[in-house]
């Protein structure tokens, strides 16, 4: 006879067996992933600081104020790049365990928002790095007083780099967020039109706090964040859930 206890936790056992199997398979895409990007750690990382490399002053350069940070640093963004690089196949294992999961018309909706919401955020880094970093970098340098030097320490940048790229890639996740919104039925895209003024002020204010103290870097982030959400809004239209649609 079957012990119907026994039974409700093989399934349980089995989800657990097939988590590891899939979180083990994320493990060793990254180490492999890494083995490469480690093996060109210092070339990766001339390239990150070259924002920062093209605006010092003439004859100052980075320093390492730790004894092992010229050895570390670069590996720790090599890593970084390697899990960067395998987002990809860390959404498809994520997507292989919940898709069981999920009603037909989750499915629909949660694939291409995961795609979408990658996407987004690869295209804020490559914002921060091409058109945020130079400003910024310009401004500080420039902003200098007199007579001090500037040397900025690697491991100091990298922590800083990769403050910008997390803040940056979050904040274009605002057409994800507003799509979501309407899907799960938190709001319609009516209510959203409505508080756009309050959204305007909101992304002005994030940008202020993400962008030196000046207008022109500012509005360059705080602009395309309002377009972000004046786009995820339009698609949202196609998202309203209706209630006379039931699951087959």
């Amino acid at each position: 006879m079957t012990n119907p206890r026994n039974s409700g936790e093989q399934p349980f056992i089995s989800h657990l067996i097939e988590l590891r199997n899939r979180l083990l398979k994320v493990v060793l895409c990254v180490l492999l992933v890494f083995i490469g990007t480690a093996v060109y750690a210092n070339d990766i990382y001339h390239y990150l600081a070259d924002p920062l490399l093209k605006h010092m002053p003439v004859g100052s350069t980075m320093i390492a104020i730790d004894v092992a940070s010229p050895f570390f640093t670069p590996i720790k963004l090599a890593f970084v790049v390697a899990v960067f690089i395998s987002v990809p196949f860390i959404l498809y294992q994520f997507w292989g365990f919940v898709a069981p999961g999920l009603y037909r018309n989750e499915k629909i909706m949660v694939l291409p928002l995961l795609l979408a919401s990658t996407l987004l955020f690869y295209a804020g880094a490559a914002f921060a790095y091409f058109l945020v970093f130079p400003l910024v970098f310009g401004y500080l340098t420039a902003a200098a007083p007199e007579g001090v030097a500037v040397m900025t320490d690697i491991a100091t940048y990298l922590d800083f780099v990769l403050s910008i790229f997390f803040a940056f890639g979050i904040s274009f996740q605002v057409p994800i967020l507003t799509i979501v919104l309407v899907w799960t039925g938190i709001m319609t895209p009516a209510s959203l039109a409505e508080k756009r003024p309050y959204i305007i002020v909101g992304v002005f204010t994030i940008a202020m706090f993400l962008t030196p103290p000046d207008a022109l870097s500012q509005t360059l982030l705080a602009v395309p964040m309002w377009m972000l959400f004046e786009s995820g809004l339009l698609f949202s239209r196609f998202f309203v859930r209706k209630p006379e649609l039931t699951e087959e």
